[in-house]
């Protein structure tokens, strides 16, 4: 199979698809693996190091290739030039997709969109939505701490005692439990609270203090894949009110909260800013899908009365060099799915994986939510 992995289209994308390490198991699969120039610079990876690892670098191949790797999905103008039959695959951000699906379907391109594996153990290696969201959750506490004008941990000295902060992480999955482990490591007082009942003892294990109204809605409040369900305007009145008070007494906020396919919920309102200290710090790791808070602005830090309230829209790629890995192993894993017995282009539909991750496929839409609507 011929792999093309391409340079990212987008100056705000610093990650890549494939990393040396990958390349040299790719090609020792036995597959040929080109790289367009400079794809691996901005992560840390020169060209040298993808040729010492076994690739060739060209921007001309893309016509010949059976499968594109990408980080985010390619513009209309590189689709264009991939041979008909061919696969896309990488974060193609399905729920903003519609407008680009001619583009996939006009080249009978199979676009596979890696946001789409399914959260069974099988799929876990492949899942790169927590492998990038792992790396989010640490380095939104990382920018808290350095928008944040005080230390993080208590510390004693002879000139009198620094108090430490106290951090308060909104939404415990992939991202919100790596950042109340960071806090913690930091050393500051953690409290967290999610919608899903088995956050609770995760967040505990964590050193955490957890907070959430539980009610009958709250211990139903979790899909059969582990995502967060749309909880009802009474439950959310109700978590509001709780964590408002909560709130007005933290150092640094962290809101993780998103729901796939719809707009990220509000779950800090202006009021709540307002009554929270100058010098506190907000980070809206939802911003890219509206925000958590009215008052965030993808990638920019707003200042709200001495309150920072930051928008960070793609906080994997300010670890461009760890994210690329961790996609490149993800992508490395996915790939034996959709490669025949003599190492061709051949994926297997009938793959549960496969299935869930196919957005077009010979010209066609097939997958349900997409052609919903």
């Amino acid at each position: 199979m011929k792999i093309v992995v391409l340079k990212e289209r987008s100056s705000e994308e610093s990650r890549v698809a494939a990393v040396p390490e990958t390349v040299k198991k790719l090609a020792g699969a036995g597959h040929t693996l080109v790289i367009e120039p400079g794809a691996g610079l901005v992560a840390g990876f020169p060209d040298a190091a993808y040729e010492e690892a076994g690739a060739q670098i060209s921007d001309k191949e893309l016509g010949n290739a059976d499968l594109v790797m990408g980080v985010r999905r390619p513009p209309a103008e590189v689709l264009s030039q991939v041979k008909e039959g061919a696969g896309v695959i990488g974060l193609l951000e399905p729920h903003s997709i519609k407008d680009s699906l001619g583009d996939f379907n006009a080249r009978k391109l199979l676009a596979l969109s890696m946001e789409y594996t399914p959260r069974i153990t099988r799929a876990q290696s492949m899942d790169a939505l927590s492998s990038q969201s792992n790396l989010a959750g640490y380095r939104a506490v990382i920018e808290g701490a350095a928008l944040y004008g005080r230390a993080m941990p208590m510390m004693m000295t002879a000139a009198g005692t620094v108090a430490p902060a106290k951090v308060f992480v909104m939404g415990a999955g992939v991202a919100g439990l790596q950042a109340i482990a960071t806090a913690r490591r930091l050393g500051a007082i953690v409290t967290a609270t999610d919608v899903r009942p088995a956050a609770k003892e995760q967040v505990a294990s964590l050193g955490g203090k957890f907070i959430a109204v539980e009610d009958e809605e709250f211990k139903a409040a979790e899909t059969a894949g582990g995502y967060a369900k749309q909880m009802s305007e009474e439950y959310q009145k109700k978590q509001a009110e709780l964590t408002a008070s909560h709130i007005a007494k933290q150092d640094i906020v962290i809101t993780t909260a998103l729901i796939p396919g719809r707009p990220a919920p509000t779950l800090i309102s202006e009021e709540m800013v307002a009554n929270m200290k100058p010098g506190a710090v907000i980070v809206d790791m939802a911003v890219a899908m509206g925000g958590n808070c009215p008052l965030s602005k993808p990638d920019e830090v707003v200042d709200v009365n001495g309150v920072k309230v930051a928008g960070f829209s793609n906080l994997p790629a300010r670890l461009a060099a760890d994210s690329s890995s961790l996609l490149a192993k993800n992508l490395v894993s996915f790939l034996p799915l959709i490669t025949g017995e003599n190492g061709e282009f051949a994926p297997n539909f009938d793959d549960e994986i496969v299935a869930a991750m196919t957005l077009t496929r010979d010209g066609e839409t097939v997958h349900a939510t997409l052609k919903e609507g």
